[in-house]
């Protein structure tokens, strides 16, 4: 059986490590990109390493910035650009491949829907990628946590390879309302300005994330939605409770759920830095969203939220706030 041809619509860091690990499992792969990242392929491939010693270069990338070349002719298109592009992806794709497999492959949980009313004809799916990703430098991409990927229920070619595997699941909502809750951790971490391993290592910042969780899980409960854990994580109502206890006995405990190492830092955190726009309002944003419906409060959220967005407005990276600083 011919191998897909792959398009990756959004070469961020998520999109460049996966579809740089397809190209090296011999996909075609195609790369919808800027022009700095295609520059950057161009003259360099793509460096891959992680926290398990992959030291991986591919070369030959086919990355372009115009739809038609990458979009025509795909047999299943990987959506992964920010939450707040997804719409006009989509225009893009009932353009140039309207009938293609898509996946959604982006954080939040609303974005399959908003790829699915712009492709009434495609056969589209949500997905998850638990691992953290950050860029090391041009064409560098470093994965510094460990998971698998999770895909909605359904035919899908096999995309599994020695660095990455896929994995199907029926649950596929409850399982991005779970990773929505690890993400809010994002927001903290961008404005700590610290590495997240460092952060976890701190029982204060554990505690500030301990909050916004469960103050998230009760907006959640509200509205009558049951997140699911994500690959070996604890279930959802208990990580409060991990992120709380004593150090020495978190370090114990995480060690089993998730393998993460120094260098891991949030993609909001990436963000600030590169002066882009963040995901706040599809992480946050959502939980804020479904308080309002349900007469709910989420202060913390709010202020998490106030606070990127002051961070976002101002243009100088992370802010560097303290445990005080952000609860205040």
């Amino acid at each position: 059986m011919t191998a897909p041809r792959i398009t990756i619509a959004g070469a961020g860091s998520i999109g460049c490590f996966v579809g740089a690990v397809l190209c090296d499992a011999g996909f075609d792969v195609r790369f919808l990109a800027r022009a700095r990242v295609i520059e950057q392929v161009a003259q360099r491939g793509l460096s891959l390493t992680d926290f398990d010693g992959l030291d991986l270069r591919v070369s030959g990338i086919k990355a372009t910035h115009d739809p038609e070349t990458a979009l025509t002719g795909a047999d299943l298109v990987l959506v992964c650009v920010k939450s707040g592009d997804t719409e006009a992806m989509g225009r893009l794709i009932a353009i140039h491949a309207p009938e293609t497999q898509v996946i959604s492959l982006q954080n939040g949980v609303g974005n399959a829907a908003v790829l699915r009313r712009a492709l009434p004809c495609a056969d589209v799916r949500a997905a998850m990628a638990p691992s953290n990703v950050v860029s090391r430098g041009p064409g560098q991409y470093h994965r510094a946590t460990s998971g698998d990927i999770l895909v909605e229920a359904g035919p899908l070619p096999d995309l599994s390879g020695a660095h990455l595997r896929w994995h199907s699941v029926d649950n596929i909502e409850a399982v991005q309302w779970g990773k929505l809750l690890f993400n809010l951790g994002n927001a903290v971490n961008a404005l700590a300005d610290i590495p997240l391993l460092e952060q976890l290592q701190d029982r204060a910042w554990r505690r500030l994330m301990a909050d916004q969780m469960a103050e998230a899980l009760r907006v959640l409960r509200a509205a009558g939605i049951k997140p699911a854990k994500t690959t070996a994580a604890a279930p959802p109502f208990l990580i409060p409770h991990i992120l709380r206890l004593p150090t020495p006995v978190f370090r114990v405990i995480a060690a089993r759920m998730l393998t993460i190492d120094a260098e891991a830092r949030s993609s909001m955190w990436d963000d600030l830095m590169q002066g882009r726009k963040t995901e706040i309002e599809a992480l946050q944003g959502a939980i804020l969203h479904l308080a309002e419906l349900n007469g709910r409060q989420a202060p913390l959220n709010a202020r998490m939220r106030l606070l990127i967005r002051a961070a976002e407005a101002q243009g100088d990276g992370a802010p560097g706030l303290s445990v005080r600083e952000i609860r205040t």
